[in-house]
């Protein structure tokens, strides 16, 4: 771990191991090494409960990846806005879109003190693109519009991927997750695309859900419809296929049979905007 930005013992003070956290547990189910007992005391409970979880990671980690090459490659995009980044995880959204377009520019944004560890990685760049990295916080979307790193990097004015990839489910309906990105949303220029991908219990037993949401506990968690999760894009124009499940989302070049929705249990879509 990078730890520049750390506590004199290695560790941020906002970091706190004994309690299993989000970013670390997706690290751990993705294979990563960046997590500790909690996290993986955590994760495999949520395995036990749900014994594919770790292919619900892998997919939504390939769906970013088919996702910002269809955005650099067939769409043009040239800019990205990544909220919710996560620890790194090679590729990552600038890997990918500056392996396409090395003219492109990404901003990561995430409150997370051990993604903030780990920033250096997220900021290697190709000469002719940038990268930039704010620790901020979704609930505050105004701050990271007016971040001047944001605006030191990004041009508004040009179109932006608004990337909130396994992000929502961690906003409850009481902090108002379309509020939250309504401000987003309306400062980019048309052109623009929103990319989200998110958990749903609509391909599970209902036991299996209840068992899932017990074992997160007191996490500000919600996993919401297919019908819920397609409000987001309210007003929006889809991409094709529209609202899908994760692993299907232009997967015809990915290895087949794909996982089925059952042993996911995720969606994602884009649609673009104005």
């Amino acid at each position: 771990m990078d730890t520049s930005a750390a506590h004199p013992r290695g560790l941020h003070p906002r970091i706190d191991t004994s309690v299993a956290h989000p970013a670390r547990r997706y690290d751990y189910l993705l294979g990563g090494k960046d997590n500790f007992a909690a996290d993986r005391e955590s994760a495999d409970r949520l395995i036990e409960a749900f014994p594919t979880m770790r292919t619900w990671a892998m997919e939504n980690r390939a769906f970013l990846r088919r996702a910002v090459t269809h955005l650099a490659g067939e769409a043009g995009i040239r800019q990205f806005l990544d909220i919710g980044t996560g620890i790194p995880t090679s590729p990552n959204t600038h890997e990918i879109a500056q392996g396409i377009a090395p003219d492109a520019r990404v901003v990561y944004v995430d409150n997370d003190p051990i993604v903030l560890a780990h920033a250096r990685a997220l900021l290697s760049s190709t000469p002719e693109g940038a990268t930039a990295y704010l620790d901020a916080d979704l609930h505050k979307p105004h701050e990271i519009l007016a971040h001047p790193e944001l605006r030191g990097t990004l041009d508004l004015s040009q179109p932006v991927a608004l990337m909130l990839v396994a992000v929502l489910h961690f906003i409850p309906d009481s902090d108002d997750p379309h509020g939250l990105i309504a401000p987003l949303i309306q400062a980019l220029a048309p052109g623009s695309y929103l990319v989200l991908s998110h958990v749903t219990y609509d391909f599970v037993p209902r036991e299996t859900a209840d068992r899932l949401n017990q074992i997160v506990g007191s996490e500000p968690f919600r996993a919401r419809s297919t019908a819920e999760f397609a409000t987001f894009f309210d007003g929006l124009d889809p991409v094709d296929p529209g609202v899908v499940p994760v692993q299907e989302w232009r997967a015809e070049h990915e290895p087949q049979p794909r996982p089925t929705s059952a042993e996911v249990g995720g969606l994602a879509g884009i649609a673009r905007i104005g």
